[in-house]
This record gives structure tokens, C-alpha cells and sequence, in this order.
């Protein structure tokens, strides 16, 4: 299957006011402003004090190239991190969602997590550009202020590590995302993937802005209003790997999504491992911290 050119749009906004001072405090309070409404909540862990910036997405480079870049930036150009400087929470069990990969595309993107400000790049292998063998069939990215600690064994899931990434979201909407869009998502379900040996969480999330938003808020929700996408997100991700002759991924928890308050869970742990890697209680190895 011919690759899906990947472009990107830079016109999602999202204001912020951090209330916090120095490198990390831990609780602060913060309100996020977005084009349509204002969310607040009190409490969360950030990495730097960023006041009343105009976040952004900008290119540079041209898709497709190892050069091309979607970088990050506030309201006076200085470029922040997508994984360290957008908050997590929103409130009321909400977050915020970065978008990668728009649904419907091929091309492989991800945040930087070893370049200065974490900006989202094309993978690569071999030195040449990573595409999926078919397109993945729904938004797909990052919990900011997450990362599963790869010296942590996780005993509930057969002992395995964490895979040195933040935590990935499988958002199902009916609307195809933006590379660098910031999306409020609802946590409904987590699969534990297990890749080459490493925990690679799999959160599977709605846009509070899809239509079908009110009707899901738990796993059972997702069979019945989204019959079939729970199963057809684990099968995509189990046999992606299979075409390039590797073997496919497996999944732990008995083959099957753990319902909502799973999924915050492992987002509150991934969160706290977060927490420690900015404050270096967890060596950093060469991971970005900026």
C-alpha cells in the first residue's frame, strides 16, 4: 500500500497560565484556555513556569525529510516541549492529548524525546524514513507529563519494563487530527502492549469534541457505540510489525482492555514516573529534559 503523505496544519491554539515558579513545583494550579471554552484545575506537575503563552505548532523542513521538524512555541517564538511543557490535566477527568499521528496516514511520527524541546520528527531506521505498512485508522499520540520508566518492573503486567516513552493515546473521533493539534480527551480504556519485551501502554481515548463524546465513558461504552474498535485497535497494533518479518506484539491483562479507572491509574503512576525524571530523581540517560 502506497505510503499517506503526511502534512501539517499549525492553526490549533492553546493558551496557558502556569502559576508556578523554578523548575518543577508540585501541586500547582493552572487554567487552559482553548478557542472554544476555558477548562480549569488545580493540580498538576510541570517543568517550567510558562505565563500566558500562545501555544503553537510550526514547521520546519519539508515533510517527508529527515529534516522535517514540528516544533512547539509560545507567544514570544521561544520554542517549549510538547511532552514537558503542555499540563496533563484539565480536571473533571480530562487531558490534554497531543496528536502525532492524524488517522488515515502511514508516515511515522513522534516526539524527539532525545533533541531539545522534543519537537515531533518522522522515525527513522537505517537512516531512512519509517512509514506503517497500511494506515493507522485513528489519531493517535501522547499523554504530555507521562513516561514509562524503563527501570521500573510493572508486577501487574508479567514484570515488564517501561519503554522509555510517555504514554500513547489511540483516540477513536470521527475527525482526522492535526501533526502538533492539542485535543481534551476522556481516558475509556488502556491496553498493555507488549513490544520486544517493554510496557508500551495503549490508552484509548475520545476528543470531547466528537459528536459520540456524551455517550462513552467506560470500556463497555466503546463496544456498544463503537462496536468492534476495541478489538480492531489491539489486532492493528499486535500485527503492524508482522509485514517487516518481525514477530507480533502481544498483550498482557489477558488479552483484553482494562476499563477507565485502569487507564487513570496508569496515568497517575506514568505521571509520577514523570515527575521524577524532570526533578532527576530518575537519571535522565539521553532523554531531553528542555
Amino acid at each position: 500500500m502506497a505510503a499517506a503523505r503526511v502534512m501539517v496544519s499549525a492553526s490549533n491554539t492553546l493558551t496557558a497560565s502556569l502559576l508556578s515558579k523554578g523548575p518543577l513545583r508540585r501541586p500547582n494550579s493552572f487554567t487552559i484556555s482553548f478557542k472554544n471554552g476555558t477548562v480549569q484545575k488545580r493540580r498538576i506537575f510541570t517543568c517550567s513556569a510558562i505565563y500566558n503563552p500562545q501555544v503553537q505548532a510550526k514547521e520546519e523542513g519539508q515533510p517527508e525529510t529527515l529534516d522535517y521538524r514540528v516544533f512547539f512555541t509560545d507567544n514570544s517564538g521561544r520554542k517549549i516541549s510538547p511532552w514537558h511543557d503542555i499540563p496533563l490535566h484539565l480536571g473533571d477527568g480530562v487531558f490534554n492529548f497531543v496528536v502525532e499521528i492524524p488517522k488515515e496516514s502511514s508516515a511515522k511520527m513522534e516526539v524527539a524525546t532525545d533533541e531539545q524541546h522534543t519537537p515531533i520528527k518522522q522515525d527513522t531506521k537505517k537512516g531512512k524514513l519509517r512509514y506503517y505498512p497500511y494506515n493507522i485508522n485513528w489519531n493517535y499520540g501522547l499523554l504530555p507529563q507521562t513516561w514509562e520508566d524503563p527501570s521500573f518492573a510493572n508486577s501487574e503486567v508479567e514484570g515488564a519494563f517501561g519503554d522509555n516513552d510517555p504514554v500513547d493515546v489511540v483516540e477513536i473521533g470521527e475527525s482526522r487530527g492535526k501533526i502538533g493539534q492539542v485535543l481534551k480527551v476522556k481516558p475509556l480504556a488502556a491496553l498493555a502492549m507488549i513490544d520486544e519485551g517493554e510496557l508500551d501502554w495503549k490508552i484509548v481515548a475520545i476528543s470531547l469534541d466528537d459528536p459520540r463524546a456524551s455517550l462513552v465513558n467506560d470500556v463497555d461504552d466503546v463496544e456498544k457505540h463503537f462496536p468492534g474498535t476495541l478489538t480492531a485497535i489491539r489486532d492493528w497494533f499486535r500485527d503492524y510489525k508482522i509485514p517487516d518479518g518481525k514477530p507480533a506484539n502481544r498483550f498482557a491483562l489477558g488479552n483484553k482492555p482494562a476499563n477507565k479507572d485502569y487507564a487513570l491509574k496508569v496515568i497517575t503512576e506514568t505521571n509520577e514516573s514523570w515527575a521524577k525524571l524532570v526533578k532527576r530523581s530518575i537519571a535522565a540517560g539521553e532523554l531531553s529534559l528542555v
